[in-house]
């Protein structure tokens, strides 16, 4: 004998069902969110001539993916992106940008490369970016200049 399925019962199992669907996937909400980002550790060691110089920073996210795409400075009309492979230095196109994630810019690995300075500049002068993302738009940094053998992890 076959019992009828109650009208109830049809309701509770479709919204159970729906309520399923509707299950968070961290990592496609991440990477659907906005990105927060926050520039630290920016520095760029006193130029030993005065045609070129290299910057660097940290970007942390704590939101969504974001992509670094460019840098503009007023103290070079060329600024490009660059990373390190195999003691190889590489231009690259852009930066992602993982969500709740960082991007180091570093001695020894990605870094910024000035060329055709404007000026050179001197160690406690303060060089003006411009950093462009995809999402985030443009974020304005001050890069001060340190010493020509700068290092961050001892401030010296």
């Amino acid at each position: 004998m076959r019992r009828p399925v109650g009208a109830a019962a049809v309701t509770a199992t479709a919204l159970a069902l729906a309520l399923a669907g509707c299950g968070s996937d961290d990592s496609a909400s991440s990477t659907s969110s906005r990105p927060e980002l926050k520039v630290t550790g920016v520095y760029m060691p006193a130029p030993v001539t005065d045609t070129m110089a290299a910057g660097f920073f940290t970007v942390t996210n704590s939101g969504g993916t974001d992509t670094l795409t460019s840098v503009t400075s007023d103290l070079s009309a060329d600024v490009t992106l660059h990373s390190t492979k195999d003691g190889a230095m590489e231009e690259e196109k852009s930066f992602a940008i993982p969500a709740d994630g960082t991007l180091a810019f570093a001695s020894g690995g990605n870094h910024l490369m000035f060329e055709k300075l404007t000026h050179r500049p001197r160690e406690g002068e303060k060089v003006s970016l411009t950093l462009h993302f995809a999402r985030t738009g443009t974020v304005k940094v001050s890069m001060p200049v340190k010493s020509a053998t700068y290092n961050p992890k001892t401030g010296h």
